[in-house]
């Protein structure tokens, strides 16, 4: 019997449909989520991620605002204008939409955001929250796992979850995010040797290394659950994840496609951060 899917898109769309009906009586109090997206260059990929992210805010009836600079942009302006961003009230969720050229920062710019309104959940008052289990915005694509996990009914407490990444997007805060919910967490990584001899303790494994089928049948165990947060382009220009999906579904419990798996979750938890970001910085409960 195959791997049962999880269907991030699904999910997404069922989060969404309960965040516009919070957010149709938020605006009839005459509270309208705002959220500022920042885009340097002309980056293809960067750019379609940024008007998925403009589509979904007038989906569910955000005020969004999209802020565009060349690639020449000097570091000094756009700090100028996080700041300026920072201190308008109609806008509650600011993000700059990374990589940046190489004159700018990224460290300077993620920290130039005001921690209230970093619904990416990359500023290191926001990590530091998380890591002593303080309310704060969590990074959106582990935050999106820990719903697509919630939506199945898997329990996380007590789990061998292995982590394959270590950035500070993902692998970081996901590991601290399933310790916060008592799993026992492995971290894996470009020097781990051998990566299979963890992959295959995983109860739940998340790939997030950002190679081609990196992680094959043999590297994981009879009905682990498979999270592929991966991301590639193949050879025939296809979208694919970090696991060998064809091989992968014969042999666990549950596993996300690529595309349709995470990638709809990271992009709704944006959203369910820029809620609670309005919700707070208006003084209603978030929850």
């Amino acid at each position: 019997m195959g791997a049962k899917l999880i269907d991030g898109k699904a999910i997404a769309a069922g989060k969404k449909q309960v965040m516009k009906v919070r957010v149709d009586a938020m605006r009839r109090r005459g509270v309208v989520p705002g959220l500022a997206v920042i885009l340097v260059g002309e980056n293809p990929a960067s750019m379609s991620y940024v008007k998925g992210k403009i589509r979904d805010c007038k989906e569910i009836g955000f005020y969004s605002e999209l802020i565009r600079f060349p690639e020449t942009v000097t570091e000094e302006h756009l700090l100028e204008k996080i700041t300026q961003l920072n201190g308008n009230d109609a806008i509650h969720g600011l993000l700059v939409q990374l990589p940046l050229p190489n004159q700018i920062s990224e460290k300077k710019v993620i920290q130039a955001i005001s921690p209230e309104k970093d619904v990416d959940g990359f500023h290191p008052i926001n990590v530091g929250r998380l890591v002593t289990k303080q309310e704060g915005f969590v990074s959106c694509t582990p935050a999106g796992i820990i719903e697509m996990l919630k939506a199945i009914d898997v329990p996380v407490a007590g789990k061998h979850v292995v982590i394959v990444g270590r950035s500070n997007i993902v692998g970081k805060p996901a590991a601290l995010l399933f310790l916060n919910l008592d799993a026992t967490v492995t971290i894996c990584h470009s020097k781990t040797r051998p990566l299979a001899q963890y992959t295959k303790q995983a109860d739940i494994l998340v790939a997030a290394a950002g190679k081609e089928a990196l992680i094959r049948a043999e590297d994981i165990k009879p009905g682990a659950i498979v999270i592929d947060v991966g991301m590639n382009r193949n050879q025939a220009g296809k979208l694919v994840g970090d696991v060998a999906f064809d091989e992968l579904k014969e042999k666990a419990d549950y596993i996300t496609p690529v595309p349709g798996g995470v990638g709809p979750m990271t992009r709704v938890m944006l959203l369910e951060n820029t809620l609670i970001a309005a919700l707070r910085q208006n003084k209603e409960a978030a929850h």
